[in-house]
């Protein structure tokens, strides 16, 4: 309960506190010192929603530049003072008339009036409650036999001297001179004498034991506005009590006026209603915070005696089993650090929302034990959106064990010799019975990748008792990351196609029927081929175009110039692939390049913005994208030549080449997505794809 009866200015215990507007509580002489000045006339700045104290000071800062006497020039000097607690504080304001207050928790600001800091109530109920914990805190301290020693001595600690409210410490003069001296950011922290030396002074000689003072009574509450009467409404309207004065006045007409007794019984019965949901929470999360504890043993034994039985079993095996064996340990390793740390952290959490839920149950206990009806009701509105916020932190499923205790892994030693090197554990607990599917063989003979496809075969070992319903295929990325499904049927074969070149995919496959899913295959590699063989798209092409030896040559019908695309596409990786000119008359302007797969394909190859093109006559030739012209070399095809284009998705650049020697600097960069190779030319010439090759080694920016 102690850091609910601590200023959130100073963070010492509340000394004579006022109650602002927002419901939250600050010292008067803390108040003082966090109180700015603000221009005439204008209102204080409202605090944003970044949650920054600073950022508020700061505006309020910039604000001290007017003064009635402004002459229209000032300086700004932003304030370095903090409290120990964080605080940017002030020095005092010269004109309280306009002055502004912003609350160090919600940094909701609140303009001063004539009264100044008067005008905000004083928490008389806090107040109280401080006291009365103060009492308790000396009386227990002068109750123990033994004094309270040094906390940082390392041998032989002595008795301490001074203890820091800030830093909850007690230090012996020697410590204290050393590590907590009184300068620097540690001046402002306040040292005061251990409890026990505190409360030795209040003891009562004759008793022998420590005397709690009488709890003296206090003066009933009086109005703000008039000093000589008692509170005896309570308007339902403002949520402030009121005299029978105020009700005189007609300050409060039209409004729902109750009497005080009434609104201090009602709301102290919903204290004790949302109190009785929290209360039952707490406990329940000190029931869960014990099962997570023992959780945390009954992982470590299992931990341990799965290691164990791992062991035993990859040293029964042959001398091929001892690579395999470092792969398995590490795996339960890692499952067992990641268990320990989910509940490690799961008990964090759950420590953390107890403590702040136990500290105000006891708060709100103590506030229920005050007879003072209008303290009480200053407060009461605010604390029970505090329980009732309090109670919905425990949802549904937040008392739960993110993990249990078992190792879901299960170890087959009765595998054949040659499957060994595959050996890995199954996913999930594989249950006896004929209730999922057996896991499917992968057939390796029938297993092959082509180009950017591969493709997959697989049968049942032993049918199950509930037939089969299909089969889910899966496949990484192609770096070892995660799998993902790419197949979902009732087929035993799969081709999965628009795989990266020059990669190793692990693929698995799963059977499914209406009792559940079965476990995984034993894992397969596939490695794509290293370079790129493909032809032209008869699919895609436009219907001027001419394909003939298997669409590895092209021409077109028309004299206008039309674009074919190639049957492979590329996201990652360096290819290179060469186009020969076998028919060039009347010197035309072939274009080779890349392209989308929606590019334009009655026009020139890079005329829109979706293709990216080198166009060369005899003589020269330019790079063209968007239909913008650039580049212009000099040098051409004829008969015979040669056109190489080099695509380098690792450094997103498009490179020609012209007779095997690179033609002009790189010609595009920062090129990301998907490209197909393309072509666009019309009925004088015609060239014949070649692909496969080698990537240049002399290639130039």
């Amino acid at each position: 309960m102690e850091e609910e009866l601590k200023c959130p200015v100073c963070g010492s215990l509340f000394k004579d506190p006022i109650l602002l507007p927002c419901s939250h509580n600050v010292c008067l002489a803390c108040a003082r010192n966090i109180t700015v000045q603000t221009p005439d006339g204008e209102t204080p700045v409202q605090s944003r929603a970044s949650g920054s104290s600073d950022y508020d000071y700061l505006d309020m800062d910039k604000m001290s530049l007017y003064s009635e006497t402004d002459s229209g020039y000032g300086s700004y000097t932003p304030c370095q003072l903090k409290s120990p607690n964080g605080v940017r504080v002030f020095p005092p304001a010269t004109h309280p008339r306009h002055c502004s207050l912003t609350c160090p928790l919600c940094h909701r600001s609140v303009s001063l009036d004539e009264r100044g800091l008067r005008g905000f109530p004083r928490n008389r109920l806090l107040e109280a409650i401080v006291t009365r914990y103060q009492q308790n805190r000396r009386a227990s301290a002068a109750s123990s036999s033994s004094a309270v020693k040094c906390q940082l001595c390392d041998r032989n600690p002595v008795d301490a001297a001074v203890m820091c409210e800030q830093c909850d410490v007690y230090y012996c003069n020697a410590c204290q001179q050393r590590c907590h001296p009184s300068r620097g950011p540690l001046a402002k922290h306040r040292l005061v004498p251990p409890p026990n030396q505190a409360a030795g002074g209040g003891a009562a000689s004759g008793g022998g034991g420590a005397q709690q003072p009488p709890a003296t009574a206090r003066k009933p509450a009086t109005c703000v506005d008039h000093e000589v009467e008692n509170f005896s409404m309570y308007c339902y309207s403002c949520k402030i009590p009121v005299c029978m004065k105020c009700l005189e006045e007609g300050k409060h007409a039209k409004h729902d006026v109750k009497t005080l007794a009434m609104m201090w019984k009602q709301h102290k019965c919903q204290i004790s209603q949302a109190l009785n949901g929290v209360s039952d929470k707490a406990k329940d999360a000190k029931e869960f915070l014990v099962q997570l504890k023992n959780m945390l043993q009954q992982i470590q034994e299992n931990g341990v005696e799965f290691e164990a039985c791992l062991v035993a079993q990859c040293d029964s095996l042959i001398e091929a089993l001892t690579r395999q064996k470092a792969k398995l340990l590490t795996k339960v390793t890692k499952e067992k650090e990641y268990k320990l740390k989910v509940v490690r952290d799961q008990i964090t959490h759950c420590t953390m929302k107890l403590r702040q839920t136990t500290g105000m149950m006891e708060y709100c206990l103590e506030v229920l034990k005050e007879n003072d009806p209008s303290g009480f009701l200053q407060i009461s509105d605010a604390l029970i959106k505090r329980v009732t916020s309090s109670q919905d932190q425990w949802v549904k499923g937040a008392l739960e064990p993110k993990v249990g205790p078992e190792f879901d892994l299960t170890l087959n030693t009765d595998s054949l010799l040659q499957t060994i090197l595959q050996l890995d554990f199954c996913q999930g607990k594989v249950e006896p019975g004929p209730a999922v599917p057996a896991a499917p063989l992968l057939q390796l003979e029938k297993c092959c990748t082509r180009n950017n496809s591969a493709t997959l075969a697989w049968r049942v070992t032993a049918p199950p008792a509930s037939p089969i319903e299909g089969y889910i295929l899966e496949l990484d990325d192609g770096n070892g990351g995660q799998y993902r499904e790419v197949y979902v049927g009732k087929e035993t074969v799969c081709t999965v196609d628009g795989l990266h070149f020059n990669s190793s995919y692990n693929a698995r496959v799963k059977a499914y029927n209406a009792i559940g899913v079965g476990p995984y295959s034993k894992t397969v590699v596939l490695k794509t081929s290293d370079v790129a063989w493909f032809s032209f798209d008869p699919t895609t092409a436009h219907r001027d175009i001419v394909l003939s030896n298997e669409n590895q040559t092209v021409t077109c019908s028309s004299y206008d110039d039309r674009v074919v695309l190639g049957t492979a596409a590329f996201s990652k990786g360096i290819h290179y692939w060469e186009v020969s000119i076998d028919r060039y008359d009347n010197h035309p302007d072939p274009a080779f390049g890349v392209a989308r797969i929606n590019t334009m394909k009655d026009m020139m190859l890079g005329k829109d913005d979706k293709a990216w093109a080198m166009y060369v006559d005899n003589n020269r030739s330019w790079f063209m994208h968007n239909n913008s012209h650039t580049n212009r070399a000099e040098g051409g095809i004829t008969k015979g030549s040669t056109v190489g284009i080099l695509l380098d998705l690792t450094k997103h650049t498009l490179t020609f080449y012209i007779n095997k020697e690179q033609h002009g600097p790189t010609a595009f960069e920062n090129l990301d997505g998907v490209f197909v190779p393309a072509v666009s030319l019309n009925r004088n010439v015609q060239v014949t794809l070649v692909t496969g090759l080698e990537v240049p080694k002399n290639t130039k920016q």
